[in-house]
């Protein structure tokens, strides 16, 4: 069947890279920050300078951890409805944004600090938007414990959304990532129930180029022996921390995936593991990241291309148009058509403005709204002998009309992609309507939509293991 998808490497580049991931690895290595990883490693074959906290990692020990991942998996939900497989067969799944550090608040349309409130409301919204399949713990709440931060994100997007979760960042350590998944267990319903079903992965980010801090490094260790799927985030910046050639970027990117996949596969052989990035070329003029680059869909590609080598589920391309203030602005086609070509399993960025540093409940609206018509697109069409329709042709005839032939009667509907009139309305650019329809919506979603809730006993649980790991902080 055929299916959209954007193809950037030829074959010879995809090898090249692959060769240069390897010979950085066994000749450069990478930083571990962490005594314990680096023995782990070190026990498994890799040669480790203890002076420079580097590890370099053999072809062997990355063939066997490609051969050890899971090449497929259940991203499990609270509601089991929800539950996604990737890879996927046709379309991507759609995540919203992470880690914003403020929110455009509802009512007054003001940019504020982001709070666990707003965090429960993204949640709420992601829970019943249709064009959401997994929310990310969409903002960072500034009025809760932030040595726990983490642990409570995961709680208060548990509480509010039905749909997988994936937490970012991931954890502050190995004791952060452990309770995470106690956490988990509580509504799972045990360590065997999460494992078969994960109801939360996490984002994990090495420091580019080739560095993994002490912190997430030991976590990611704890989360691969809990099964937790890990998302190997690469944020390779062009020019910045990264070489700026496509090459070298694409390089860079591959080599801190397997290096990270190697680490988990090292932790817990059969650990699920998502190959990722969300890497761009850095803005010259200002050194910031940016989105909105004509080369940011390529990367998406080429190291979407990379990541189906090894058969490994993915995350590689982001949705969402580069506004800092909600709605739909124009210019932003090229990014928002091409990037969700590559093939990626997820696609990240619902709700984000201002380069992912704010979020918005209306912008989160309008590209679920959208994105549920791109999606459309990317199913899969049947090219057959049956399809060419030959038999159909000779019927109707040279220079006749196909309208009233029960063929399309009976296929139309199947093969014709229909849009919402409603929906549309919020995607007319430059329309000074689209932000207050997309508020209304929302408004009226948080006041009716009902989240399956967590049983009494459940909940009373999570809260006190989060207030005992909160006292052991503090000790």
């Amino acid at each position: 069947m055929a299916v959209v998808r954007l193809k950037f490497l030829g074959r010879d580049e995809e090898e090249l890279v692959h060769e240069q991931s390897l010979k950085s690895l066994s000749n450069l290595g990478v930083k571990v920050k962490s005594d314990r990883v680096l023995k782990m490693l070190e026990d498994a074959g890799a040669i480790v300078d203890r002076d420079r906290s580097v590890a370099k990692i053999p072809e062997d020990m990355v063939n066997d951890a490609v051969k050890n991942a899971p090449k497929s998996m259940v991203l499990g939900a609270r509601n089991p409805k929800h539950d996604k497989k990737v890879p996927v067969e046709t379309h991507s799944l759609l995540t919203t944004t992470g880690l914003a550090v403020y929110t455009v608040d509802l009512e007054t349309g003001e940019k504020r600090p982001s709070t666990d409130a707003d965090l429960a409301d993204f949640a709420k919204l992601a829970d019943a938007l249709e064009g959401v399949d997994v929310s990310w713990t969409t903002v960072t709440a500034g009025d809760v414990n932030q040595d726990a931060l983490a642990i409570r994100s995961l709680w208060t997007s548990l509480k509010n959304c039905g749909k997988h979760i994936q937490v970012v960042p991931a954890a502050r350590d190995g004791r952060d990532a452990r309770k995470q998944a106690e956490l988990a267990a509580l509504v799972a319903g045990g360590e065997d129930e999460l494992r078969k079903r994960p109801l939360f992965s996490v984002i994990s980010c090495p420091v580019a180029p080739l560095s993994f801090d002490r912190g997430p490094v030991d976590a990611q260790v704890e989360f691969a022996r809990a099964g937790i799927p890990l998302v190997a985030m690469s944020m390779s910046l062009s020019g910045m921390s990264a070489p700026v050639t496509m090459g070298g970027t694409l390089v860079n990117i591959n080599t801190e995936n397997l290096a990270s996949l190697t680490i988990s596969q090292t932790a817990a052989a059969g650990a699920p593991f998502i190959y990722s990035s969300e890497s761009a070329p850095i803005d010259m003029k200002t050194g910031v990241m940016d989105y909105g680059s004509l080369m940011f869909p390529l990367i998406c590609a080429g190291a979407e291309q990379m990541a189906k080598r090894y058969g490994l589920p993915t995350m590689t391309a982001s949705w969402g148009f580069e506004t800092k203030n909600p709605g739909m602005p124009f210019g932003d086609v090229y990014h928002t058509a091409v990037s969700p070509l590559c093939g990626s399993d997820m696609i990240s960025g619902a709700g984000s403005i201002d380069s992912a540093k704010g979020a918005s409940l209306e912008q989160m609206m309008v590209d679920s709204y959208i994105w549920e018509d791109v999606r459309a697109v990317m199913r899969r069409y049947d090219v057959t002998e049956e399809t060419a329709a030959l038999n159909v042709v000779g019927e109707v005839g040279h220079g006749n009309t196909f309208l009233r032939h029960i063929h399309t009667v009976r296929n139309f509907k199947k093969e014709l992609i229909f849009r919402d009139a409603e929906k549309r309305k919020l995607q007319i650019s430059m329309s000074d309507d689209t932000t207050p329809r997309a508020r209304e919506a929302v408004q009226r979603i948080l006041k009716e939509h009902k989240v399956p809730p967590i049983d009494a006993d459940t909940l009373r649980k999570g809260d006190e293991l989060i207030a005992a790991y909160e006292k052991e902080l503090r000790t």
